[in-house]
């Protein structure tokens, strides 16, 4: 005999977040392959395919042999990663903090985001978005009960944010600004006068600046910036980073935030009832990561500069146009003039057409209603058997 379970309606909450994007497409994109034998080339996330530095995996093997590391770690990371992260800082970015009290470890930086917006918005409270933009940062604002207001990123503005536009658009009730650069999507890099911009305007108007820095380290023509370098920022601003990108640890989940004390403390009262630390063995590798040198970024950018080639003969196959020396790793791409609809329509069409998967740009908002992004995280064969696929199957 059948039994009726019981009815249990999901917090309200989670109303205005739906199913992260690539887990859905990608699932669909796997019942298609099943289900008719084709293969689709996915140019989609940025999960780096390349490994770690050799010495970190010898790192943590070492460590992990050890039989007094398997217990809970201190919920703000041990000083042998705190100490790691700041000694970074002072190196690449000639920032100086104090790691016993300015450095928060992270299970990733996009745990950060989450923890950012549980700790300093409430109900009600506005947050500067940006547009396009990681989808994680809507998620977290929506999921904190916070109020998502979208600044755009524009060809017009040069991928930067237009104080004026944002000012008059009216900031009351503000709290927090998540900013980007080097930028995802669209791979715009940082000046020193945009964060000195970005630190003057949260000044100005009681705004916490949050800089969310994974890319500086990726195709970058110049030096990595960090907003902290700037005068007066630690008294406005906070900044993740993060080992996924420049150090090919993605699966490690190993990041970052550094800012004031008070705010520090405040992040990890909410953070110590979420998790019981990072495994010492993952903490002790990512300090032989951040030991690194130019050598390993060096080899490491030469193999994204041979596929970011690549990337160019896809898009130039597919009619798009696009900036060159954009940072990090993905190409963002406005799609042809010529193409009628929207860039879920152009992703679609190219897929069907060539089986290629583009990530249509309208997932991070509206401002990449005409752009698409390819992942430069792939083979550089695998990109040159999507460029063979396009020249031989599509037409505008």
């Amino acid at each position: 005999m059948a039994t009726k379970g019981v009815t249990i309606e999901r917090a309200h909450r989670m109303d205005g977040t739906g199913e992260y994007y690539f887990s859905r497409r990608l699932r669909e994109i796997a019942d298609i392959e099943a289900s008719t034998g084709r293969q689709i080339i996915k140019l989609a996330m940025g999960s780096p395919d390349l490994p770690p530095h050799p010495s970190v995996v010898e790192r943590l093997a070492e460590e992990a042999r050890r039989p007094d590391v398997h217990k809970y770690m201190s919920f703000k990371g041990e000083p042998v990663l705190r100490k790691a992260f700041a000694d970074w800082y002072e190196r690449w970015y000639g920032v100086k903090v104090d790691y016993n009290t300015e450095v928060l470890p992270l299970i990733g930086s996009k745990e950060g985001i989450m923890h950012i917006c549980q700790t300093f918005v409430n109900p009600g409270d506005r947050v500067l978005v940006p547009n396009p933009g990681y989808a994680a940062y809507k998620a977290a604002v929506s999921l904190t009960g916070g109020e998502m207001v979208t600044y755009a990123l524009n060809k017009a503005n040069d991928f930067t944010p237009d104080f004026e536009a944002i000012e008059a658009a009216g900031l009351e009730g503000v709290k927090l600004m998540f900013v980007n650069y080097p930028n995802m999507p669209t791979g715009q890099l940082p000046t020193r006068e945009l964060f000195e911009r970005l630190v003057a305007f949260g000044r100005k108007h009681n705004i916490l600046i949050i800089h969310d820095n994974p890319y500086s380290f990726i195709r970058n023509s110049q030096a990595p910036m960090s907003i902290l370098s700037v005068e007066g920022a630690m008294d406005v601003a906070m900044e993740m980073n993060s080992l996924s990108k420049g150090h090919s640890m993605a699966g490690w989940r190993v990041g970052a935030i550094l800012g004031r004390k008070e705010w520090i403390d405040s992040i990890l009262t909410f953070k110590s009832n979420m998790d019981s630390g990072m495994f010492y063995p993952i903490q002790a590798a990512a300090e032989t990561a951040l030991s690194l040198g130019e050598e390993w970024f060096r080899e490491l950018n030469e193999i994204y500069y041979a596929r970011e080639k690549q990337g160019y003969a896809l898009l130039d196959a597919l009619g798009c146009t696009y900036r060159k020396h954009q940072a990090g790793l993905f190409i963002w791409a406005e799609i042809p003039e010529s193409f009628e609809g929207d860039s879920i329509a152009f992703s679609d069409y190219v897929m069907e057409k060539c089986d290629v998967f583009l990530t249509p740009g309208l997932i991070f908002g509206s401002e990449g209603a005409r752009y698409v992004r390819i992942t430069l995280c792939c083979p550089e064969e695998l990109l040159e058997k999507a460029v063979m696929r396009v020249r031989e199957r599509y037409t505008e």
